[in-house]
């Protein structure tokens, strides 16, 4: 078996992980909560969505969240941000993000839910943020890059066409996501395969664990070449617009694995665990990773 000699972990459980929650989380929670994953190695990590806070409720403190975990870490880590649109795309860039991840749906339908915008509008808007990024980076997430909640199985020239699109606009990076959670290895591989010989291997890889195929898709993608992803402290996550979607593959349950096959993360995993139990507490969201139900982590 072939594998990588370490990966990079993009941290989205204070953004994806926590969007999903009904219960309002006050501002300094978040800011307690991402300190505790900056102590367990983790250098990137996406902390909040400049989205409209009637759409995402959780997430109307943006800006205040990004300002503080600036100014503790600046030097540190990596602050991302994800932004649906132009609007909170300006915003993320006028608060002082690092990155920002600009999602665009490969299915019409779900675009349409998730950013109220066409595809084509959705491409134009991305188009004047990578004119106005200056020296942030982008990064185009292709989300719903497998199955749509709404449609069902998504072309790959879907996503193909999303790609070389970002690709024109002057994207930085292309990020695919199985946002529902409901691929399979065999469909990772064959998108991956269509994939790598056209672009490259260099793509973040997005997963959710709703059938428990989290990590097997991701062992096809890491025997594949992929050495960067994007995982949900504790499983937390979840999509306010697709339906049926479950947690992200739980960041901890990752780097486990990961170690056990000798492959370097730059994380201390007890660390994590540790983060990720404190999390639960202080959140009040059950965590569905494996790992932090174990011995391990204090």
């Amino acid at each position: 078996m072939k594998l990588p000699v370490s990966v990079e972990i993009t941290e989205v459980g204070p953004r994806d992980g926590f969007q999903n929650l009904k219960t309002f989380i006050p501002t300094e929670v978040k800011i307690q909560c991402i300190e505790k994953l900056v102590e367990s190695g983790l250098k990137r990590i996406e902390v909040t969505s400049f989205v409209h806070p009637k759409a995402v409720p959780q997430m109307a403190d943006a800006a205040e969240v990004l300002t503080a975990i600036k100014q503790k870490f600046s030097k540190r880590i990596t602050c991302i941000a994800l932004a649906p649109n132009l609007v909170g795309a300006k915003r993320a860039i006028e608060t002082g993000a690092d990155e920002i991840c600009f999602v665009i749906s490969a299915s019409e339908r779900h675009n349409l839910e998730n950013t109220k915008q066409t595809v084509e509008q959705s491409l134009a808007a991305f188009e004047s943020v990578c004119k106005i990024k200056g020296n942030v980076i982008v990064r185009l997430s292709v989300v719903t890059a497998f199955t749509c909640p709404f449609t069902g199985v998504v072309p790959p020239e879907n996503v193909t066409r999303i790609i070389d699109a970002g690709k024109a606009a002057g994207t930085d990076e292309i990020m695919i996501a199985d946002t529902i959670g409901t691929a399979n290895p065999l469909q990772v591989e064959s998108l991956l395969d269509l994939l790598i010989p056209r672009y490259g291997n260099d793509f973040v890889l997005h997963i959710h664990d709703t059938r428990g195929m989290g990590l097997s898709n991701v062992l096809i993608a890491l025997m594949l070449g992929i050495v960067r992803y994007e995982t949900s402290v504790g499983g937390l996550g979840g999509c306010p617009f697709a339906p049926g979607a479950a947690g992200n593959i739980a960041t901890e349950d990752f780097v486990n694995m990961c170690h056990e096959m000798h492959i370097k993360t730059g994380i201390d995993l007890n660390k994590l665990v540790g983060a990720s139990r404190m999390i639960e507490t202080v959140v009040g969201a059950p965590l569905s990773g494996h790992l932090v139900r174990t011995s391990c982590g204090k």
